[in-house]
């Protein structure tokens, strides 16, 4: 073969291989919501033309530079890569349209998947709402709160006028759902507050000590006790630390926003739980109870319960006791339901006390007014204190005994009907004669 032969030959093979690299089989045309890569050619008031490795140049419109941070779109230099969104291929006038902002929301899905799964909380900004909840923007993307979600909304307005408050506000939130391909963002400030708490009780359980009287407001109301919050976290009172009576219902002593002091019962800071006490900061009637009152005393009280054989009834300074079924009345009732309910106020007399043993009976048999007191000696002379009625403890204990063994109505009896001295007299000779 011939020098120009060959140089022919060569220049075939070479035609054909550029020919050939010309047809890139792998190349594919760009669709519409496909991201890809592209580097900046030109940047220009209002567009910025793109190279994307395709047939033509990409166009970002002027429509997205105006969504763009001041700030990010200062720093984009011709040269720099950046991601795509493939807005149409192929517009009215033959151009690919493309988004930046829209290829730079694929990082911010990626980071919200990450943080669905590591439940770290980020803010986000309301810009607006709807019937469902709350309408907010967290980077590039638009997302939501569901109603049931919130916490922020104040619940003592209009729902419309609440929302229309938050309008604007910043929130903190924890990720709960995400759905790129159907570009849903799922919010809730209801779990981000949990942990809020949840780390603030366990710094709480750190600083607070068994014994510490704090200050809080009620925040909730069940039938086993209240709900405090005390500095950001919520302790509990049980129901049965909430009075030295018997308490039917929280609601009876207390409403959702008052405040009170309590009393830290005890601390677990393994469950981050906080027991509070209401009752060991009150005065505890039984300590004084024996200098207070005595066998025989007209004393007031209102009912906190009604059981088949009776009421409990408590003293305005939480003394409670029962008003047994047979003592009620003239004590011919068959069951107390129709006579008390809870609530009632009732007068009534100590029947039997027994302080060490944190006991009290009542009655209503003796006589429930003032006029039924024994009438006081013409020299006003008693052998023992006197309560406010008038009547010594020594008397009464000695009307109590002398009524219970001859039978006789005890000190509330009317005084016309009660036995005269003589009589009582000749009772104890015959007590004695036995």
């Amino acid at each position: 073969m011939s020098e120009d032969q060959e140089l022919n030959s060569s220049a075939d093979e070479n035609f054909e291989e550029m020919l050939a690299s010309s047809f890139d089989y792998s190349y594919t045309p760009p669709r519409r919501g496909e991201i890809r890569e592209a580097t900046i050619l030109q940047i220009d008031e209002r567009e910025i033309i793109v190279d994307l490795s395709a047939k033509q140049d990409g166009i970002v419109p002027s429509q997205d530079l105006e969504r763009m941070d001041d700030e990010f779109r200062a720093s984009l230099s011709a040269g720099a890569s950046v991601p795509v969104y493939i807005v149409n291929p192929r517009d009215q006038n033959d151009n690919l349209i493309v988004s930046i902002n829209m290829g730079l929301q694929r990082y911010d899905w990626e980071k919200a998947r990450d943080l669905l799964s590591s439940q770290d909380a980020v803010d986000v900004k309301v810009s607006g709402y709807n019937k469902g909840g709350a309408l907010v923007r967290w980077n590039r993307l638009e997302g939501f709160i569901p109603s049931s979600h919130l916490v922020s909304t104040n619940l003592s307005i209009d729902r419309k006028e609440a929302m229309q408050e938050l309008i604007g506000n910043t929130l903190g939130v924890k990720v709960i759902e995400v759905d790129q391909d159907r570009r849903r963002l799922i919010f809730s400030e209801r779990e981000a507050q949990k942990e809020w708490r949840a780390r603030r009780k366990a710094k709480l359980l750190a600083e607070l000590n068994v014994g510490d009287v704090v200050n809080g407001v009620v925040t909730g109301l069940r039938d086993f006790g209240a709900f405090v919050n005390i500095g950001g976290a919520d302790g509990l009172i049980h129901v049965s630390e909430l009075a030295w009576h018997r308490v039917d219902h929280p609601r009876d002593i207390l409403h959702i926003g008052e405040e009170i002091e309590v009393y830290v019962l005890n601390l677990d800071r393994e469950t981050n739980r906080i027991a509070l006490s209401r009752k060991r900061l009150l005065s505890d009637p039984w300590d004084d109870a024996q200098y207070r009152y005595h066998e025989g005393q007209l004393v007031g009280g209102y009912v906190t319960n009604v059981v088949d054989f009776g009421a409990f009834v408590a003293l305005d300074d939480g003394l409670e006791g029962l008003l047994h079924l047979s003592e009620m009345g003239d004590g011919a009732l068959k069951e107390p339901y129709s006579y008390v309910q809870k609530g009632d106020q009732l007068s009534l007399r100590i029947s039997h006390l027994e302080p060490e043993k944190r006991r009290v009976g009542f009655t209503q048999r003796w006589g429930t007014e003032l006029d039924d007191e024994e009438p006081e000696s013409a020299d006003g002379d008693a052998d023992g204190p006197v309560d406010g009625s008038g009547e010594s403890d020594a008397d009464t204990s000695a009307a109590v005994e002398a009524s219970a063994e001859a039978g006789e109505p005890a000190p509330g009896a009317d005084p016309e009907t009660a036995p005269a001295d003589g009589a009582q007299e000749a009772a104890s000779d015959e007590r004695a004669s036995n």
